[in-house]
């Protein structure tokens, strides 16, 4: 894998930030959440007038061999298809990115059908879907260093067009399975508590699921039995989720925000601070989902999410649910007059 270069922000502005929002001709901190965020933003741009210039939205899909063990209640083709109807405008984060104006890609990174001749879907495939990590792992080295490089890469046309927010997204079925050894390994709690409905498995699905990935985390253990993160992520992980962490470690590189989305998204956002935890600088964490366990993985991130409306659809939906908020608090910094110039007393 390439080596990144991501910093810690600076934080050199913060007292330059702290006085321009106490100025804002409004009560000290009245504006809660508005106001770390507007920070946090100041920071990652070094600017005191941050900006959210085309906002983008990368929606990466791929398949995965777990699949084939019933771990989902969606059967495989439901990637490729949704994948189609997202080039055609009909998902909901099609909707979304309408509403907010987010430019979107939608691009095949490893979904098990020829998609290459569907106008609308950027063609980055890697491979037919993982291998099955009950047996082995889901991808080899070369397919783990080639999906953080299309990450990377994607994100680089995104700031190429001047880009300063991305958000992103997944389709794939069953990526509730990778996610959930991922936060069991990393945040090192048990597995069952990781493990939740998924697409909505009922209560034999669940016991099932966790039947199959206890299973799985007892061969990985035999394989490696000091694992290091690259050979979690690898193992366990789809390749729309590794080109994910290659997009979020390519944004913090280039300071860009990134909006993280929910359960599957947030394993992505776990990982790359795994690897690289300064580029938790740069998340922005949208929602806290209805799958089991997100909550915990975002307690561990120390993230607190700006919604909780018990979402839990994926595609980046509830990252760009929460995008108006973000709005927000750059309006407040760059547009809200300030007490000198509104001729208002400063009484604290």
């Amino acid at each position: 894998m390439r080596n990144f270069q991501i910093k810690p922000v600076d934080g050199k502005l913060r007292p330059a930030i702290q006085d321009k929002i106490d100025n804002l001709n409004k009560p000290k901190g009245s504006l809660g959440e508005l106001e770390a965020l507007a920070m946090q933003l100041c920071l990652i741009q070094q600017d005191l007038t941050p900006t959210l210039a085309h906002p983008c939205h990368l929606l990466l899909g791929g398949d995965h061999g777990i699949e084939r063990e019933g771990v989902s209640v969606s059967p495989l083709e439901v990637t490729w298809q949704q994948m189609i109807n997202f080039s055609k405008g009909g998902g909901g984060v099609n909707m979304f990115c309408r509403q907010h104006g987010f430019a979107l890609r939608v691009v095949d990174v490893g979904v098990d059908y020829d998609l290459s001749a569907v106008p609308g879907i950027l063609d980055r495939k890697i491979a037919w879907g993982t291998k099955n990590f009950l047996y082995e792992p889901a991808m080899d080295e070369k397919q783990f260093d080639q999906a953080v490089e299309t990450g990377a890469a994607l994100v680089d046309d995104c700031a190429s067009e001047g880009c300063r927010v991305v958000c992103i997204g997944e389709m794939g079925i069953a990526n509730t399975s990778p996610s959930s050894l991922w936060m069991s390994l990393f945040c090192d709690i048990p597995l069952p508590d990781c493990i939740g409905a998924g697409a909505g498995l009922d209560t034999p699905g669940i016991r099932h699921k966790k039947e199959v990935l206890a299973r799985a985390l007892e061969q990985f253990h035999t394989l490696y039995p000091a694992p290091g993160t690259e050979d979690v992520i690898r193992y366990f992980g789809g390749l729309e989720m590794v080109a994910a962490i290659g997009a979020m470690l390519r944004a913090a590189e280039r300071r860009i925000a990134i909006l993280v989305d929910g359960f599957i998204m947030t394993a992505c956002a776990l990982a790359a601070c795994r690897l690289y935890p300064a580029s938790r600088d740069y998340m922005i964490f949208g929602h806290c989902g209805d799958e089991s366990g997100h909550k915990k993985m975002l307690d561990a991130l120390q993230a607190r999410p700006l919604l909780s409306l018990g979402l839990r659809l994926g595609e980046g939906t509830g990252a760009l649910c929460a995008f108006p908020i973000v709005d927000s608090a750059v309006r407040m910094i760059n547009e809200m007059n300030n007490f000198q110039h509104a001729n208002i007393t400063k009484y604290f």
